[in-house]
């Protein structure tokens, strides 16, 4: 495998994880890193720049999504979004920072740009939590 169909596959891989795709991107990182084949900050920095970028895909989602909010199609209920802005709202923006975790971090995601979080505070916590979850990643297999 070549270095750069390993990183861009990290990187697609870690996008993918992060958007409301159900995947993972924890199994190709420690992949990686267990061939010694690859540069340890080259593998954190790619997985982290996918990761962020697929958590941004959402918040977009989010920031389009308030203009259907209502429609019969639409997949969350009134009730349903108004728990979640009562939760974001109590939380605020540092609930960003549990955007990592399994199951619950993709719809923080989302809620941040259907509530119109500033992107670069959006930006900023979103990469904090990403970057350190691979950081742990990396130091477990170091």
């Amino acid at each position: 495998m070549t270095s750069l169909t390993a990183y861009c596959g990290l990187f697609l891989s870690a996008l993918v994880a992060a958007t409301l795709v159900p995947a993972g991107s924890e199994a190709a990182l420690a992949a990686l890193l267990v061939t010694g084949e690859f540069s340890t900050p080259g593998l954190l920095l790619a997985a982290s720049l996918g990761n962020v970028l697929g958590a941004t895909v959402n918040y977009a989602l989010g920031r389009m999504a308030g203009r259907f909010r209502g429609r019969r199609w639409f997949p969350a209920s009134e009730a349903g979004l108004a728990r979640a802005e009562r939760w974001y709202r109590r939380t605020g923006r540092w609930s960003l920072l549990l955007s990592w975790l399994p199951i619950v971090g993709d719809p923080i995601t989302v809620a941040a740009g259907l509530l119109r979080e500033p992107v670069w505070s959006f930006l900023a916590l979103v990469a904090i939590a990403k970057t350190g979850r691979y950081l742990v990643l990396v130091a477990a297999f170091a």
